[in-house]
């Protein structure tokens, strides 16, 4: 007897965490803390440099479920496709070989797009997401790149591609990216503290833009 009820009480327990994975939550793009943002994706930043995938994964799911509010199980599908396209860039050296790194980013834009104010186009999403990617490598001014980064934030929050605000986001989030770039193998914790505050203005530019 006792035997049974440690079992139900083992399946009833297992039952109750899987529910609380995989019940929808009412996710929502524009309702993430810029501080917080910020620290997360400097933490991604690092993680990604120093080809640390797990840890990289960690964050992605962390800023996925805490700034947007997916149910952990969605957040695992969007963390997984996020890294596997940043796994897959990584080590590419044209833009033929980059383009291997697309589906994943179409996947990871399907993944969150529930959460987007608006329906998007994920495959144009992608295509520009993994255009920015190599122009970074391709010595192009972050202000040029900027205004890529402004088009995917555009088409991911529903706002206009001239919007002020999203194009000051997608200029100054390109302007830490290139910092980051310009310190290569010298940077230091303080490099990554003073990338993290600019990344906070950006975050703190697109929150005051996306309607919320």
């Amino acid at each position: 007897m006792l035997a049974r009820k440690m079992i139900l009480g083992t399946a009833a327990a297992a039952a109750l965490v899987a529910a609380y994975a995989v019940i929808p939550r009412h996710a929502d793009l524009r309702a993430f803390d810029p501080a917080e943002m910020a620290r997360l994706e400097t933490a991604m930043w690092r993680d990604y440099y120093d080809k640390r995938y797990g840890a990289l994964f960690y964050h992605l799911y962390e800023s996925t479920r805490t700034q947007f509010g997916f149910s952990p199980l969605q957040s695992l599908h969007v963390a997984f496709s996020a890294a596997e396209a940043a796994r897959t860039f990584q080590p590419t050296r044209s833009r033929r070989e980059a383009d291997a790194a697309l589906p994943a980013l179409v996947a990871y834009f399907r993944n969150f797009g529930p959460a987007a104010p608006v329906a998007f186009d994920v495959e144009e999403a992608a295509r520009l997401e993994l255009d920015w990617w190599q122009a970074r490598r391709e010595a192009v001014a972050p202000r040029d790149y900027g205004l890529t980064i402004a088009r995917v934030a555009a088409l991911t929050y529903g706002r206009a591609a001239d919007d002020p605000g999203i194009r000051r986001f997608g200029i100054a989030r390109a302007e830490a990216m290139a910092f980051r770039d310009a310190r290569g193998e010298a940077i230091t914790d303080a490099d990554w503290t003073r990338i993290e505050n600019q990344l906070g203005e950006a975050y703190r530019t697109l929150k005051a833009s996306s309607g919320r």
